[in-house]
């Protein structure tokens, strides 16, 4: 998978499970500098599944404790 092709899927999975619209989740992510961090950090996340993935971006968010 591509890095771009990655930043999507994240995107519209959070999207679906924040029931949030795609747009307000990319400029969610634009603002708190996700989008950076999925690129420098690729390698590492985006062999994770799906479910990690959402805990990791709550947590990212401050929406859950470590």
């Amino acid at each position: 998978m591509s890095e771009l092709s990655f930043k999507v899927y994240c995107i519209e999975n959070y999207a679906e499970y924040k029931n949030k619209s795609s747009s307000a989740v990319f400029e969610q992510f634009s603002k708190t500098k996700l989008l950076n961090h999925l690129k420098t950090d690729y390698e590492d996340l985006h062999g994770m599944g799906k479910e990690f993935l959402m805990d990791y971006f709550d947590q990212w968010f401050g929406e859950k404790k470590i």
